[in-house]
């Protein structure tokens, strides 16, 4: 986000780099969005209506996993494509997402997105998921839209309410993700008069609209009166630094749905867990015999997701999609430090997959336990990420399981993978 201070900054980096031959520069396409709070004063109103997180009111077709808030884990997505039967999944809908590199067993859903009738990427790259796409619809870029930020601020000690501009318009055949949506929904949606006129009131209201009457209605907002002092979008705009509204203040117990008023620190269903929990970790303490591991997950700060693989500036420096392992498994397993030849190199092996990945020799790692960096993986067919493509690294997910999964939920087990680790040489 950027205020007035450093918009012309922002656009000479944007023509000097943008428009390099060699550049490709990412970012998240999120559109304007409203904050939510868990204290006593998020500028835009209280959120006491939101969900009460109800589960299992029904469950997958294939496996029978259990829903959540009306969603079901991904780990059933690529089965629920792949297995025939009158409800299976046909058509799919991605935004902004790269479930091939983020969810278990990527190798199958790689191969289930193939098998879809139809499918719609919201996205302005071609990565190993919208390459499936039959459709794909490009948004604006970050700096092409205005900004109200909604999720990071679940993570702030203080309230506060900032709004961002775009910096640039839009070329004249170019839409936000909210007008994308709003025509899918149009298309797709129910056609009862409620829902048409919702529809309507929606887009006509646009984003700034639904903002401003947030902030307006909201526990710090002026409200409709002229004289009001709270705030309005407008008056928000002139503080292009933000503004502070204060310190958090407890809302607790008014926001808790239980009918007591009281937390569930043992709410139904977790019970049973517990015994499969303690023989877990029994399982778990053994030390691992020959090549055998426990695989773990790591992010990196330039690394955080896929996307940001395909910007130049992020890429700079060592490799850094490698096998981390203990000095004391690097021995036993003949791996030797790296020399002039490189890295020595690892096969990884699991139920549903291997990979191959050089390996980094770290003390930051538990003897028995060995980690591949998320989001990596850019060596499919047909994938146009320029940069990503000239390190495209391996996919920890192509080597997590789709069959591990945590019974209460049904979410995947994406860490704790047990695998064989085996020296393939130098590189």
């Amino acid at each position: 986000m950027f205020g007035p201070a450093t918009a012309e900054a922002v656009k000479r980096f944007r023509h000097d780099h943008w428009f390099r031959p060699v550049a490709s520069s990412g970012g998240g396409s999120g559109s304007c969005c409203r904050r939510a709070d868990d204290d006593d004063g998020p500028a835009h109103g209280r959120v006491a209506r939101a969900s009460g997180g109800k589960s299992g009111r029904w469950t997958s077709r294939v496996r029978g996993l259990p829903e959540f808030a009306g969603e079901l884990p991904v780990a059933t997505l690529a089965e629920e494509i792949l297995t025939e039967g009158s409800r299976r999944f046909r058509a799919l809908v991605t935004s902004a997402g790269n479930p091939v590199l983020s969810t278990p067993n990527g190798r199958q859903l790689d191969k289930a997105l193939a098998k879809l009738d139809f499918m719609v990427s919201v996205d302005f790259y071609l990565n190993e998921t919208t390459r499936h796409a039959h459709l794909v619809l490009p948004p604006t870029s970050p700096l092409e839209h205005d900004h109200y930020d909604l999720a990071f601020h679940v993570l702030a000690v203080r309230n506060t309410a900032r709004y961002s501009p775009a910096l640039f318009e839009p070329e004249p055949a170019q839409l936000h993700d909210w007008q994308i949506f709003s025509e899918l929904e149009r298309r797709l949606g129910k056609r009862s008069l409620k829902a048409r006129a919702g529809r309507w009131l929606r887009r006509r209201l646009g984003p700034r609209g639904l903002l401003d009457l947030a902030l307006r209605l909201g526990p710090h907002g002026a409200g409709f009166l002229p004289w009001g002092k709270g705030l309005t979008l407008k008056r928000l705009e002139q503080e292009p630094h933000g503004v502070d509204l204060g310190p958090l203040e407890p809302r607790l117990p008014e926001r808790l749905r239980t009918r007591d008023r009281r937390i569930r620190l043992v709410p139904e269903g977790l019970p049973g867990e517990l015994d499969r929990l303690a023989r877990r970790l029994a399982e778990g303490a053994a030390q691992p015999a020959g090549g055998t591991f426990t695989l773990i997950g790591r992010r990196q700060v330039r690394s955080n997701n896929s996307w940001m693989h395909n910007y130049p500036r992020l890429m700079k420096g060592e490799e850094r999609c490698t096998l981390l392992m203990h000095p004391e498994d690097a021995v036993r397993l003949g791996f030797p430090d790296a020399g002039e030849n490189g890295r020595p190199r690892a096969l990884v092996i699991s139920r549903v997959g291997r990979v191959e990945a050089p390996v980094e020799i770290s003390d930051e790692m538990m003897p028995g336990v060995v980690s591949l960096p998320h989001g990596w993986g850019h060596d499919r067919e047909g994938v146009r990420l320029q940069v990503a493509s000239q390190q495209p690294g391996v996919s920890l997910n192509d080597l997590t399981d789709d069959r591990r999964i945590d019974p209460a939920s049904g979410n995947a087990a994406f860490t704790g993978l047990p695998v064989r680790v085996e020296r393939v040489g130098r590189r």
